[in-house]
């Protein structure tokens, strides 16, 4: 029984420590690994790949979503999935990142939050948010991708035309500082943006970003991806195990991948 994270960088995922530690705390034999698709490969070769199911990663929640046959809860709003499960002919889609990113802030019990970026991570964030009753703006760098979130309602506008107000919660979607020393956004606006803030958190986990510093700096309190990674692979890893009819001990799941990074 194997599993795979899937997406192009891959080399840098954590999800494999994740999941083959909950087959080893959970006595199941099973198998997670990686697997690099270029850009130009068809998004069908998966099925050739004789796995059960998979994660999916920057670039492709999107195009995974269009590849699906059909596609379960908030990941039908959202237009995204991270989770595919491949049963008969059919591929099945979810999207844990979602829930798993609710999960690391509810308990600050935000009224509203700013979203830096607009891909596929960005939309998960935004439809769960708005679902718990935030109200949610969006910005980024680009018109395009901001069209979607403006035709389904949500506060949104480019880096260019963006007006300062007070947010909770900011986030950051974008890679900037994943690879460099870039802010995802000018400091001039970040930094009064922080400054409001109750809570900085960036979807990059395994470094304190540029981002994540300067909300060090002025005393915000802040988390970088990894908690979100964690609770994310939980819900796959449920997911994929029901998709097996294996039942699991939910403590032991959660103990083994919460210990495991």
């Amino acid at each position: 029984m194997q599993f795979a994270v899937v997406g192009n960088p891959i080399h840098h995922s954590l999800s494999p420590i994740l999941h083959n530690s909950a087959y080893k705390a959970l006595g199941i034999k099973g198998f997670y690994g990686r697997y690099l698709l270029e850009q130009n490969q068809a998004f069908s070769i998966l099925k050739d790949l004789h796995l059960k199911g998979a994660n999916i990663t920057v670039p492709f929640k999107e195009i995974a979503f269009q590849s699906c046959d059909e596609v379960f809860g908030i990941a039908r709003e959202i237009g995204a999935v991270n989770t595919i499960v491949f049963q008969k002919d059919k591929i099945l889609g979810y999207n844990t990142d979602a829930l798993g990113f609710y999960q690391c802030v509810e308990s600050l019990n935000p009224k509203n939050a700013l979203i830096i970026g607009a891909g596929g991570s960005a939309k998960a964030l935004a439809y769960i948010l708005k679902e718990k009753g935030l109200s949610v703006t969006i910005t980024n760098r680009s018109q395009e991708r901001l069209n979607h979130f403006t035709q389904a309602g949500f506060q949104s506008s480019t880096f260019e035309n963006f007006v300062l107000q007070e947010y909770e919660i900011l986030i950051n979607t974008t890679p900037a500082g994943l690879t460099d020393s870039s802010l995802p956004m000018d400091s001039a606006v970040l930094t009064p943006l922080l400054k409001a803030s109750k809570f900085a958190f960036d979807l990059v986990y395994g470094k304190q970003t540029p981002f994540l510093n300067l909300a060090k700096s002025l005393n915000v309190a802040h988390s970088d991806g990894k908690q979100m990674l964690i609770n994310q692979a939980i819900l796959a890893f449920e997911i994929f195990m029901e998709s097996q009819n294996i039942s699991v001990d939910k403590t032991i799941l959660r103990q083994s991948m919460q210990t495991a990074l």
